[in-house]
């Protein structure tokens, strides 16, 4: 049983470290739960920022439904960075509303974020709570981008983009969770939405996104549909949301996108099992261990959004850095406003929706991890 209001489960991981850090600065005490205390609490002390005044405890516990349920109760919020989310997530999302928690996690992964709309969305509106998968870096700053393009009148379609760029190594940077995550995108449907529908886009689709900050064209991919076409499926505002991701060494997205054909060739009617273990040979030979701490000066991102309605037109951009980093900060503005008692909606919802993208764009501004600038076109 939890003995502090939130709980950060996955707590090893790279991510749940930084909300560990957030969250004392903050001074909001926490439990953190996950399948090994010592190993937690060896990189808790290697990792996190400021530990020796936090008010904290630390709960072994396995991953299934009852275990985290009592792990879970007396906590107001579970944070969860276990993924990737469509194989481990669902099981956190029925502990926490059984144990009567609002649940929020970091994953984009679409798959899942629909799952979790249509399993669990009621079911939580009903208790009260609120479950809002994709509180992260991806991808809250592209949706803040979009919010700030529809609070313009007439915009109806958006195209958002999500670039970032990390240290030159190859995808060295990104964490191991992550990488799992992009690559259990080879066997999920990816959707768009256009005219109020989802629709998958075609195979293999990718994008060459033009944007005046950088000198060449960003090749980019609709990297698992993203979540924003799910949040607004179901908004009056929005007919139509096409998003892509680029990182700005072309090469490394090229790779990517050429083992999505691989896959399709040579993978894609395996047994799950078979691919379970192609997937964790790729992760493996690609992210072999925890990346450093970000750097500012490596790690810069910018999003965008393009609005359109029949005869206007607008483009915003959130200028970002350190992605997991402002992902911690995230999370811990949602907990904030969640033990405040103040959210906009129960139930399932996107962390703008919830809290309003002008609240999360302002707590973001103000720890200098981002900056919007909006222009009509």
């Amino acid at each position: 049983m939890a003995k502090y209001p939130v709980v950060i489960y996955g707590a090893s991981g790279y991510t749940g470290m930084l909300i560990m850090d957030w969250l004392i600065d903050q001074n909001i005490p926490f439990t953190a739960v996950a399948r090994n205390a010592a190993r937690v609490k060896e990189m808790m002390a290697q990792r996190v920022v400021r530990l020796e005044s936090a008010t904290y405890e630390i709960i072994e516990c396995e991953h299934d439904v009852a275990a985290l349920t009592k792990a879970f109760t007396g906590a107001k919020v579970v944070c969860n960075t276990v993924g990737p989310f469509i194989n481990f997530g669902l099981v956190g999302v029925q502990a926490a509303l059984r144990a009567g928690c609002h649940h929020i996690d970091t994953t984009g992964e679409q798959e899942y974020i629909r799952a979790v709309r249509d399993e669990f969305g009621e079911l939580y509106r009903q208790a009260g709570l609120l479950v809002s998968p994709s509180l992260a870096y991806m991808y809250s700053y592209a949706e803040i981008a979009a919010e700030l393009a529809l609070e313009h009148s007439g915009i109806d379609a958006l195209e958002t983009s999500t670039l970032c760029r990390g240290p030159r190594e190859g995808v060295a940077g990104v964490t191991v969770g992550s990488t799992a995550s992009i690559f259990e995108m080879l066997r999920a449907k990816q959707c768009y939405l256009w005219d109020g529908k989802l629709k998958e886009h075609p195979a293999h689709a990718s994008f060459q996104v033009t944007s005046p900050h950088f000198m060449q064209p960003v090749f980019s991919l609709p990297w698992g549909g993203t979540s924003l076409p799910i949040y607004f499926e179901n908004d009056s505002r929005v007919r139509s949301c096409v998003s892509s991701v680029g990182f700005y060494d072309n090469d490394v997205m090229q790779r990517v996108h050429q083992l999505g054909h691989k896959w399709d060739q040579e993978y894609k009617d395996l047994p799950k099992e078979q691919q379970d273990a192609v997937i964790k040979q790729v992760v493996e030979s690609t992210t072999p261990s925890m990346p450093p701490r970000e750097r500012t000066t490596q790690v810069r991102t910018v999003d965008t959004a393009i609005g359109r309605g029949q005869l206007s037109a607008v483009r915003t951009e959130v200028f970002g850095t350190t992605a997991y980093i402002a992902t911690g900060a995230l999370q811990t503005a949602a907990v904030i406003k969640l033990l405040e008692g103040e959210t906009n909606k129960v139930g399932f919802a996107s962390g703008s929706k919830a809290f309003g993208h002008r609240y999360l764009l302002g707590f973001l501004e103000e720890r200098g991890l981002a900056r919007a600038t909006v222009s009509q076109l």
